[in-house]
């Protein structure tokens, strides 16, 4: 498998933190707090980025099993937990999300940061496969950039601020290039239900937000 963050993945981190302070971090910990996650839940990470949502889960006493086709941005996990948390066990599946067929296994499906590497008939592919993934009444939570709403002039620095980083994964990634995706009426299309979001800011512009949206009975 081809590893497109061969060359991204080691400063991933790094271009997060400059890129967003700590808002891209927190949007992807929102949803993982003991109100939504029990010991012993089984919880999926589609795409592991800079681990911390895993890590968060696995706190909690989740059953957590990442997957990601790039070995690169494993590796930098298996060294985060390494360093920080190496009493946690995390189980590490390197292979496309795709390939994963445990249905209705999980009772927390994360896509954060994730489908937004797809254009728009993929992607869409790739959230009913992880919806698929959850039990009758499990939770799938997105954390990804925000669709623009609000005044002209917000919305105009909102998609702006999107396709510096759409720009940037197109050129070093090959990711798709595309607009924002409105991942809640996606997830309300496929009869999922809504059940909280969080908004994070950027100069006071709300640029990101975590969606916990719940798969019905």
């Amino acid at each position: 498998m081809q590893d497109k963050y061969r060359i991204v993945g080691p400063v991933y981190d790094f271009l997060s933190s400059v890129y967003s302070g700590r808002s891209i971090q927190d949007c992807k910990t929102a949803m993982l707090h003991a109100g939504n996650v029990s010991p012993g839940d089984r919880v999926l990470i589609a795409g592991v980025g800079h681990g911390r949502d895993a890590l968060r889960a696995a706190e909690l006493g989740a059953d957590v099993t990442v997957v990601d086709v790039s070995e690169t941005m494993l590796s930098k996990f298996r060294d985060l937990l390494a360093d920080e948390a190496p009493h946690l066990e995390v189980h590490t599946v390197h292979d496309d999300i795709m390939k994963v067929i445990e249905y209705e296994h999980y009772d927390m499906v994360v896509a954060n940061f994730f489908l937004n590497v797809f254009d728009r008939p993929r992607m869409l592919e790739v959230l009913r496969h992880l919806v698929s993934l959850g039990k009758p009444r499990a939770q799938l939570v997105v954390g990804d950039f925000i669709y623009p709403s609000g005044n002209p002039l917000a919305r105009l620095f909102k998609k702006g601020y999107w396709y510096i980083a759409a720009c940037f994964f197109w050129l070093f990634t090959d990711n798709a290039f595309h607009g924002i995706y409105n991942y809640p009426a996606y997830l309300e299309s496929l009869g999922l239900e809504i059940r909280d979001k969080k908004r994070f800011s950027l100069l006071n512009i709300h640029c990101y937000w975590s969606i916990l949206a719940e798969k019905r009975g």
